[in-house]
């Protein structure tokens, strides 16, 4: 259903994985697990497309990706935080543009590492007016909270040892002392990846089914047309 497309960000030529709806929708940026932009985000991509979503899932590692949990782990701590948050703004300012986009905000939805830079892009770009993060996590991503504009909905695993169910309360605590909207699930006898349907070895698909319909429902009701 997608392909890619070029993106500018800051001067800057990147490439990312769109989908359209068969009508204008609200718009979502989809971004990526620690494996790079791989066949299961692009085929998250296009079952936010199938709902009526514009979603846009950029390449945070410029054309490389890999199967090898080592390989990926290397990637995942080499990727500049500051390019990348050069390339979701980018995808942000694309899908604001895009003349199928009838919201008049843009959400974000990440997976893993993908997560922490749902809420981290959220934090950055007042564009942004609803954020979802899947299990987020990563050592060197700080989202800006008190800036933070989006209502947030979290989705963790029981079971994570990465994002443990303590570090997802931390999280949540803080942002309700900052005065943020925030509703968090973690999913009993889950674990991280729960949602990630080429991973038998951890997919869990009663937990995978009710967060995708949060995140639509969540998504429809916080992305408002355009005035």
């Amino acid at each position: 259903m997608g392909e890619i497309v070029q993106l500018q960000s800051n001067g800057k030529q990147s490439s990312g994985y769109l989908a359209l709806p068969r009508v204008p929708g609200p718009a979502v940026v989809v971004i990526q697990e620690w494996w790079g932009l791989v066949p299961h985000i692009k085929s998250v991509t296009d079952r936010f497309a199938d709902e009526g979503f514009v979603a846009l899932a950029p390449d945070l590692y410029h054309g490389q990706s890999t199967k090898s949990p080592d390989e990926a782990g290397k990637l995942m701590m080499s990727m500049r935080i500051d390019e990348a948050e050069k390339d979701l703004r980018g995808a942000v300012q694309v899908l604001m543009k895009h003349p199928q986009t009838s919201s008049s905000h843009v959400g974000t939805v990440g997976f893993c590492m993908g997560g922490a830079l749902s809420l981290f892009a959220a934090s950055k770009n007042p564009e942004v007016g609803a954020c979802v993060i899947f299990y987020g996590g990563h050592p060197n991503v700080k989202p800006d909270l008190p800036s933070l504009k989006a209502p947030v909905l979290g989705l963790y695993a029981e079971k994570d040892g990465f994002v443990t169910p303590d570090s997802v309360r931390a999280l949540e605590k803080n942002l309700k002392d900052l005065g943020k909207r925030v509703e968090m699930h973690i999913y009993p006898d889950a674990d991280h990846a729960f949602f990630n349907d080429e991973r038998p070895q951890v997919y869990n698909e009663a937990a995978a089914r009710d967060a995708w319909n949060r995140t639509i429902k969540f998504f429809k009701a916080e992305l408002k047309p355009k005035k």
